[in-house]
This record gives C-alpha cells, sequence and structure tokens, in this order.
C-alpha cells in the first residue's frame, strides 16, 4: 500500500513525451502546410519576378511618356510662333530647322498646308527638316510625286481640333518606320491652314527604351529569338509593333500574327486597351506571362514578356529549398527541444494556474514562488509587476475616461457656442426682395477656424469670410476674436479697406503665436449695385449671372502678419441677379483618397451647369457645391474647415 501512495516525478519521460508528442504533430499537422509552402515558395518567386517587372515596365513607361510628352510640349510651343509667322513663308524652314537642334527627340518635322495657300508657291508648300545622323537636311516638299493633299492622314488632320499621335508610316526619304504627332496651325480668322507633323524614328525609340541594350547589340537581329528572357515590345490600337528587340519587326509586323495560343483573349485586351493584371499565351513558340500598360495620351500600349519557364525553374527549386529547411528545422526541434522542454516545462504550471487567474481578473492572487533564477523566474516577476500595473491602469483609465468624456463634452459645448456665433436663419431678410444670402459652414474637426459674417448698415450690405491658419481650438479662439472685430470695425466704418486695416492692426498686436487670418470683405451697396471689397490673402470669389468670372482682386497680405500693411481697396458694379460665391480653400483643396485636389475647374463646372439652367441662387450654388465635394471626396476624411457663402444682388422691382 505503501508502495501505492508514493509518487515519483518523471521529469524525463515527461519531456520525451512532450517532445515526441510535438514531434508528431507537427509531422502530421506540416504535412499539408509543407505541401502549401512549396507553392508559397512558388508564389514569392512569381510575386518578386512580378514586382520587378512591374517596376520595370513602369520605369520603361515613364521614358515613353517623358519622351512622348518632350515632342508635345515642342509642338505646343512651336505652333503659336508658326501662326505668328504665317505672313512669312521663308522663315518657316529655318523655323523646322531650329525646332529639331533645339530636341534630341525630334526626327524631322515639317508643316504641310492647304491647298494654293501661298499661291506665288505653287499649289503645294510643306517646309521640311529632317535629322542625317550629325547634320539637318532642309527642305520645301509638295509635288506630284509627293501629294500630300490626297493624302488620308492630311484629311483626317484638317478636321481635328487638337493634336494627335499618327499610326505607323514610312518615312519617304529612307523608309524608316516613324510615328508623328500632328497638329492642327490655324490663321487669325481661326481656320485650320495648315498641319504641323513632328516625327520621332521608330528606331531610335526602340534604342532610347529596349533593355540589355549591350547583348542586343552583340546579338545578330536577323537571329533574334525569345531564348528564355525578358524583353519589351509595344504597339498600337492595330498590333502593330513600335518597340521590339527585333528591329525587323518594328512598324512591319503585328504582334498578333506571333501569338499561337491567347485562351484569356489578352491580344483583344490589349488592342482595345482594356484594363488587364498578368497574364498567360504562347508567343513565338513559347509560353510567357505578359504584363501591359496604356501609354496615356496616345493609342499605344507598353507590354513586358517573361517566359514561363522562367518562372518554374526558380519558384520550383525556391519551394523545394524551403521543404528542405522545414525537415532541417523539425530534426532540430527534436534533438535540441527535447532537452530546453525537460529543463523549462517543470515550474510552468504552476505558473500558468496563478496566471489564469489574473487573467479572470484577480488582480491579487498569489503567485508561486520559485527557486529557479532564469527567464521563468522572470516571467513570475514581470506577472507581479503586471498584476500592479494592471491595477494602477484600471485606475488611471477610470480617470482618463472621466477626463475625456468632459473634454469631449466641452468641445460639444463649444462647437454649440461657435456655430451659433456665425448667420444660422436663411433666408436671413426674407422681407427684402432685393437680395438672397446662404451660407454654411462645416469644421474639420469639432471646432474649426473659418468664419462668415453679414449685416446690413445704412442699406448697405457688410459681409467677409475668413480662414484662420491652423485648426482646431486655437484657430477657433482666433476666428472668434475675428468675428467679433469685424462685427465691431464695420459697425462704424464703411470702407472694407480700413475695415480690414483695422482687423491687421488688431490681431497683429500681440500675436505671439504667429497665427494669420485670409479674410475677403465686401460692401454691397443695395441701391446702386455698388460693391466695394477688400481682399486679404484669401481666394478670389467668383461671380454668376449674365456670365461667370473671378473677381478681380489684389492678393494682399493675409491680416495678422505685418501691422500698418497698406490693404489695396477695389470696387465694382454688380449686374442684378448676378450671385457673389465666396469660399475658403477647404473646397478647392478638398482630397479624395488618392489625394486628387477637387480644384477650381470642378468648382467652375459646378456654377457654369447651374448658371446655364438659370438656378445660380445662393441656396443651389452652395448646396451643389457641397453635394459635388461630398461626391468628390467620397471615403477620404475631411482634411480642412469648409466654408461657402452666396450672395446674390436682385434689382429692386418698382412699386406700383
Amino acid at each position: 500500500m505503501k508502495k501505492k501512495k508514493q509518487k515519483k516525478p518523471y521529469p524525463r519521460s515527461f519531456a520525451r513525451r512532450l517532445t515526441w508528442r510535438i514531434m508528431l504533430r507537427m509531422l502530421i499537422i506540416m504535412g499539408i502546410p509543407t505541401f502549401l509552402i512549396f507553392w508559397v515558395g512558388y508564389a514569392l518567386v512569381f510575386v518578386g519576378a512580378s514586382e520587378v517587372i512591374e517596376r520595370m515596365l513602369k520605369g520603361e513607361y515613364e521614358e515613353v511618356r517623358r519622351i512622348t510628352s518632350d515632342v508635345y510640349v515642342a509642338s505646343i510651343n512651336t505652333v503659336p510662333v508658326i501662326e505668328e509667322n504665317l505672313d512669312q513663308p521663308d522663315k518657316l524652314v529655318d523655323l523646322m530647322e531650329r525646332m529639331i537642334k533645339t530636341n534630341e527627340r525630334i526626327h524631322s518635322c515639317g508643316i504641310s498646308f492647304t491647298e494654293n495657300y501661298y499661291a506665288k508657291k505653287g499649289r503645294w508648300f510643306c517646309p521640311y527638316a529632317v535629322r542625317r545622323d550629325s547634320t539637318i537636311e532642309t527642305y520645301v516638299l509638295g509635288s506630284e510625286g509627293h501629294n500630300y493633299l490626297d493624302a488620308p492622314w492630311f484629311k483626317e488632320a484638317l478636321v481635328k481640333e487638337e493634336g494627335y499621335w499618327s499610326k505607323v508610316f514610312f518615312d519617304g526619304l529612307d523608309q524608316q518606320p516613324q510615328v508623328s504627332y500632328i497638329m492642327p496651325i490655324r490663321d487669325k480668322q481661326h481656320r485650320t491652314v495648315a498641319v504641323l507633323g513632328v516625327d520621332i524614328s521608330l528606331g531610335w525609340l526602340n534604342d532610347k527604351v529596349q533593355v540589355d541594350r549591350e547583348k542586343r547589340r552583340a546579338d545578330s537581329i536577323d537571329t533574334w529569338k525569345a531564348r528564355n528572357s525578358f524583353y519589351y515590345f509595344m504597339v498600337d490600337t492595330t498590333g502593330t509593333l513600335l518597340i521590339h528587340p527585333d528591329k525587323q519587326r518594328v512598324g512591319r509586323k503585328k504582334f498578333q500574327d506571333y501569338v499561337s495560343e491567347d485562351p484569356e483573349g489578352i491580344v483583344t485586351r490589349i488592342l482595345n486597351r482594356e484594363a488587364g493584371d498578368i497574364d498567360e499565351m504562347v508567343l513565338d513558340g513559347e509560353e510567357i506571362y505578359i504584363w501591359y500598360k496604356d501609354v496615356k495620351y496616345t493609342d499605344w500600349t507598353i507590354c513586358m514578356v517573361l517566359p514561363v519557364i522562367f518562372i518554374n525553374v526558380f519558384g520550383y527549386f525556391t519551394g523545394a529549398f524551403f521543404i528542405f529547411l522545414i525537415i532541417l528545422g523539425l530534426l532540430v526541434v527534436y534533438f535540441f527541444g527535447r532537452r530546453a522542454i525537460k529543463k523549462a516545462v517543470k515550474p510552468l504550471n504552476q505558473l500558468a494556474e496563478s496566471a489564469n487567474e489574473v487573467a479572470k481578473g484577480h488582480f491579487d492572487t498569489q503567485l508561486p514562488t520559485l527557486d529557479t533564477h532564469d527567464e521563468i523566474h522572470q516571467l513570475r516577476d514581470s506577472f507581479d509587476e503586471m498584476q500592479r500595473s494592471l491595477i494602477l491602469y484600471i485606475d488611471e483609465l477610470k480617470t482618463t475616461t472621466a477626463q475625456k468624456s468632459a473634454i469631449e463634452n466641452e468641445l460639444k459645448i463649444a462647437h454649440d457656442i461657435q456655430m451659433a456665433m456665425l448667420p444660422k436663419t436663411f433666408p436671413p431678410y426674407p422681407e427684402r426682395n432685393d437680395l438672397d444670402i446662404y451660407g454654411m459652414l462645416t469644421p474639420a474637426k469639432g471646432v474649426g477656424g473659418d468664419l462668415f459674417d453679414f449685416f446690413i448698415r445704412d442699406e448697405k450690405l457688410f459681409f467677409c469670410i475668413g480662414d484662420v491658419s491652423g485648426k482646431g481650438i486655437p484657430a477657433a479662439l482666433v476666428m472668434a476674436v475675428t468675428r467679433s472685430l469685424f462685427r465691431n470695425i464695420a459697425s462704424y466704418v464703411s470702407e472694407p479697406g480700413s475695415i480690414v486695416s483695422a482687423l491687421n492692426n488688431a490681431l497683429t498686436d500681440g500675436n505671439d503665436t504667429n497665427m494669420f487670418v485670409t479674410i475677403f470683405v465686401g460692401v454691397l451697396d443695395l441701391k446702386t449695385g455698388q460693391l466695394k471689397y477688400c481682399n486679404g490673402g484669401h481666394n478670389a470669389p467668383l461671380l454668376v449671372g449674365r456670365d461667370m468670372g473671378t473677381l478681380p482682386c489684389e492678393s494682399n497680405l493675409p491680416v495678422g502678419i505685418l501691422a500698418d500693411f497698406k490693404f489695396a481697396q477695389q470696387e465694382v458694379v454688380i449686374d442684378h441677379q448676378t450671385t457673389i460665391f465666396l469660399f475658403t480653400d477647404g473646397l478647392n483643396e478638398a482630397e479624395d483618397i488618392d489625394h486628387n485636389q477637387f480644384g477650381d475647374m470642378r468648382i467652375w463646372s459646378v456654377a457654369k451647369k447651374l448658371l446655364a439652367e438659370n438656378q445660380h441662387t445662393p441656396l443651389n450654388l452652395v448646396y451643389e457645391m457641397h453635394d459635388a465635394i461630398r461626391q468628390f471626396v467620397g471615403e477620404a476624411e475631411q482634411s480642412d474647415d469648409l466654408t461657402m457663402l452666396a450672395v446674390q444682388y436682385k434689382k429692386q422691382e418698382p412699386k406700383e
């Protein structure tokens, strides 16, 4: 009986059993993961190669974009010079020569005039310059043998409203494949009288863009083959090759002619310029992956080809290497983990039980006393410290939560106070038929630094809109001071320039925080429609009435920067039914999730739409602009205060 009551410790047996259990479970569990890891290794190679290819593709895409952009810029800069010299045809040849000299990307250029435009020059007149090695040759083209007047490209260009890239053509002088950027030339009556063609040599473009240049120079073009390596090519919407390692194909062949298998319809997607991801096909008798990207403002698509065998070899090798590492790791776990487990597990049970109690919220649980002085002992001391820290943390959390709640309540009150300071009743003067006003302020935080205000004194409407530098509570305080100063000063001062100067001096005095306010102050005479105004570094308002435009404004400095600054005052007469639309930079600088700004063009677009529909009332203008901002921004967080104020002057109707 005594022997039965004896309890012998089995530390070695427990460690051995624990080790074997871990190993067996690892072997069982790792069966499927090992298979998956093999494919993960393959996938890592594929993903890594894809990222490298995409970066390289992007680099070559940017190179093509730089080249086309340089040609585009050179073209649009030359067109006005040509149009200014239409009465001096002999200068146009020199102009073409100078255009080539100043831009190494241009192979040739010429101006093809309409039939008999210069009667003394004959039926045809085409000043032309071409780069020949290190020299530039000039000609005046046009004859029965070079009858560009009947050429389809010339007829097409005459009816185009703007420039475009042509399809591939072969230079009549040296039969080299080229593409041309074509732009119409117009006379003072805005009639298209000629066509400017700026040509890029596809051979030059191919050398400029194509990778692995040294290897391509060493290889014979006549014997070019895919050879299980990556390469670039570029096509237009017809499939004609614009860039390719085999120069004999450039401009003469279509890449779909070399496609033997295309189960995913990649050719159609590329030719139709449809967006796509990595695709697989058989090109030049070789299974390949293909990446492609449309070149902006052209009908070109640049493609990167990578053979499937390249991914397979490196992918399978990487996957097998991962499996080898897993097997080696299992052996290491068995031989070295057993001894570590034997020494480590003995005191853990006691500590685990105590830790479970602590996890349940019993922070005063007594932790076991350990004789060892190792990591487990440190763990025990850490649990002890954690108990004390948790007790202190919970007490601090309660205090912090209460303080945060108080701050949030105070911010809510501050927001309500700030909104109460601004006009909130619209229409504000329902008894008047000569004026309509609507305003809206949406702070980016609980409180903000934008403001607007207005009131009528002596049959004059005094109004302002402003934007304090910064956000949050500091900006809100400056906003409140600025609004109060405007009310007080404008109550006895009638000139907006004087109002802004007084505001500037008041805010500059004692401005240790260096905060400033952009502000626009206007005084509208409701009897005459005369608008006097002064702009302090703010966005110029829009005038939406018979037509639409920006109110001419001297920018001046924002108020609060420089004391005694002389602010320029301006004045105009406002037509009846004209709406003055004022806004802060929270409108034109609003950003979507990709950090694209709303911009002045979208503001004009909304205003033009309402003007065309004769719906440019202040309420419609502010709400339509607010809806446009909300649709543009989407899920992006509001980054700045947004304020809009619209004032419509309506001529009083005579009393009967």
